[in-house]
């Protein structure tokens, strides 16, 4: 069995690499997907966030207004109050599908596709949390796979996939382009850089070129992530 955390920043490709791995035969799970489903209503983390954040953070529908509460979160400076609510149950969450996938298939690849896996230690230490699960990431996770791209690039996938989402023939659109690179540069200010996560980092992918040139480094992380998987015989902690 293997932990991989497999990391980047807004806009660095995680998500397409996590994609490439699982169809090379990983097990992914998406810490995002996650999340919103414990952000639903009804869920002990829905009522949480709106008990600290109010019930402005809802929509019409009584779900929550993601797009407010990120404003509140990153514009506001509440980020890590948001965090301190989400993250504990969503990394309880990640462990029991580790825990059940590795009783079911001793010997697989179970791959955690989160933004934050570096952020979240920064953040639980700067509480004063030094020794608990989410202070280090190494008690969670065996290995840790960084993606990387020049922000620029970075910047410019996410303006893309937010405009892909809405009314691209907007007559405003130059304006909203803007307010988005702007959205884009705060979240990534609010990230670890690139160059103390590749420090921290057992394998690298480089995004700064082509998809194709991602899939071959995928294709060649794979076997390696496959042989150590199998080498590992006995069940490592999940606490």
């Amino acid at each position: 069995m293997l932990r991989v955390g497999l990391t980047g920043g807004l806009g660095s490709g995680k998500s397409t690499a996590a994609a490439m791995l699982r169809s090379l035969g990983a097990h992914v799970i998406e810490a995002d997907a996650l999340g919103r489903q414990l952000m639903e209503p009804g869920q002990p983390v829905f009522a949480a966030i709106v008990a600290r954040f109010g019930p402005e953070v809802l929509g019409p529908d009584g779900r929550l207004n993601r797009a407010r509460l990120a404003d509140i979160a990153f514009r506001q400076g509440r980020l890590d109050e948001l965090n301190s609510i989400v993250h504990p149950p969503v990394i309880e969450a990640q462990a029991r599908w580790m825990k059940d996938l590795f009783a079911r298939i001793p010997a697989s690849v179970a791959v955690i596709e989160s933004a934050l896996i570096f952020e979240v230690v920064r953040d639980a230490r700067a509480r004063g949390d030094q020794d608990g699960v989410l202070a280090d990431w190494r008690r969670r996770i065996d290995r840790v796979v960084v993606v990387t791209a020049p922000d620029e690039s970075k910047i410019a996938r996410y303006v893309a996939r937010i405009l892909s989402e809405g009314d691209k023939t907007a007559a405003n659109l130059e304006a909203i382009k803007e307010a988005i690179q702007a959205d884009a540069r705060n979240r990534l200010a609010h990230q670890v850089s690139d160059v103390e996560k590749v420090s921290q980092a057992d394998y690298v992918l480089d995004n700064s070129g082509s998809i194709d040139e991602l899939r071959a480094q995928v294709e060649a992380l794979w076997p390696r992530l496959r042989d150590e998987s199998s080498k590992s015989s006995q069940p490592m902690s999940l606490q």
